[in-house]
């Protein structure tokens, strides 16, 4: 598993989360961000490209990372287990200080208007990242698109109940009852018997 940002990066991140706590975000400017983090604000913008970018540090890389993990998994699988075996990777990779910081966006977000449309592409990107990896491992448009937005979607709805849950319960844990719940749901689906209603009933 790849460190998910450089050193400057994560000092920058914390710099504007603490400023974004005490002062707002639509108050708080990028050279105060720089000067915090004791770095200059030419390095800032080696990092983002603006103080938006910041709250999105710990997810921009994920699809990636996502993408990368699926294009080496091993063979057999199938579109759904390919998906899931990339999630899993990045669920049980490091994690340090990931929920602290997480929790902390989305509060910010949450106060911003603004800032929640970027929040709804994030999620876009990562269908977007597994589609096209799961099309060169051999996956049909149909399939691939399909298991796509079902994986993106567990996953956003894990990490939303991480965040909110006990601290002592890893990513992983969380993913892998969603997982089990939605194989749950779709076997009960598909043992349904629709019925046609009788004379009386039309």
């Amino acid at each position: 598993m790849p460190r998910w940002a450089p050193d400057a990066a994560l000092r920058l991140e914390r710099a504007a989360m603490e400023l974004f706590a005490s002062k707002g975000y639509a108050q708080t400017t990028v050279p105060e961000i720089a000067g915090r983090a004791g770095l200059t604000t030419r390095t800032f913008f080696r990092h983002f490209a603006d103080k938006r970018d910041v709250l999105f540090l710990r997810e921009r890389e994920l699809p990636s990372v996502v993408a990368d993990v699926l294009v080496a998994a091993p063979v057999g699988l199938s579109p759904m287990d390919l998906a899931f075996h990339g999630l899993d990777a990045v669920a049980s990779g490091d994690l340090e200080g990931w929920k602290r910081e997480v929790g902390a966006r989305r509060a910010v977000i949450e106060q911003e208007p603004k800032l929640r449309e970027r929040e709804r592409l994030k999620s876009a990107v990562l269908t977007d990242a597994i589609d096209v990896a799961l099309r060169a491992r051999g996956a049909s448009r149909e399939e691939a698109s399909l298991v796509a937005a079902v994986a993106a979607a567990l996953f956003d709805t894990a990490l939303s109940e991480w965040l909110a849950g006990d601290d002592a319960v890893p990513l992983a844990d969380v993913l892998q009852r969603q997982r089990e719940l939605l194989v749950r749901l779709t076997a009960s689906a598909g043992s349904a018997t629709p019925t046609t209603p009788g004379p009386e009933g039309r």
